[in-house]
């Protein structure tokens, strides 16, 4: 086997070899979160009036710290420009909130299936290649589809290749929204096939705020 047989089939097993290591290596500790009110101890004293002046929103921002949302989006749907508007959307409505946005993975069978996608792609890829030496090392003759193949060599890589990616895209899609409320589950897409409404989540977030007074405060402000 000479080297281009031993770099084609070599590289496809490295790659697979490092997704499952990847795959299945624990994730890196999240960031310690800031602290909320350390912004309120550095506040110039001369600022103090003017925070008194609004008691009513004041006690509605103070019941959003300590909080966290966290929307879960499909980040190969192209859900990311949605979730970042629903973001700016509750930190305005919601001072103090801390929002997270994370990518929702498919399901363990889908990803597993998308890592062995370009093992098939470099697979068919260095078949169509050289094939007339591997089929010979494995001790058989080239069946007649490889021959098929090989007239149109070209056409052969550039199908592979695209069909490869576009299998692989839709493995790696979960078609999820899903919106967390200090790890609860409150809406999702996968159970409600749509998205959230804006006037519907800031509803969602005002009903789990620990003072309910200030939660109805800001519904009728909204409408």
């Amino acid at each position: 086997m000479d080297r281009l047989q031993i770099l084609l089939l070599g590289f496809p097993l490295f790659l697979f070899c490092s997704d499952l290591i990847t795959l299945f290596s624990p994730r890196p500790p999240p960031p310690p979160k800031p602290f909320s009110s350390h912004n309120h101890h550095h506040q110039p004293p001369q600022q103090q009036p003017a925070v008194q002046q609004a008691p009513d929103f004041s006690a509605a921002q103070g019941s959003a710290y300590g909080n966290t949302v966290e929307l879960k989006f499909c980040a190969s749907c192209s859900y990311r420009g949605t979730a970042v508007t629903m973001k700016k959307m509750l930190e305005a409505s919601f001072p103090g909130i801390d929002v997270i946005l994370s990518n929702h993975p498919p399901t363990l069978p889908k990803r597993l299936l998308s890592k062995l996608v370009p093992v098939v792609q470099f697979g068919v890829i260095g078949i169509v290649m050289g094939g007339e030496h591997i089929f010979p090392r494995l001790g058989m003759a080239p069946p007649a589809w490889y021959f098929s193949l090989r007239t149109n060599r070209f056409g052969a890589m550039a199908t592979t290749w695209l069909l490869g990616n576009f299998v692989q895209s839709f493995l790696q899609s979960s078609g999820a929204f899903e919106v967390y409320w200090n790890g609860d589950l409150v809406f999702s897409k996968l159970k409600e096939q749509r998205f959230p409404g804006e006037v519907e989540l800031r509803q969602l977030i005002a009903s789990r705020l620990p003072d309910s007074a200030s939660g109805r405060n800001l519904d009728s402000i909204w409408s």
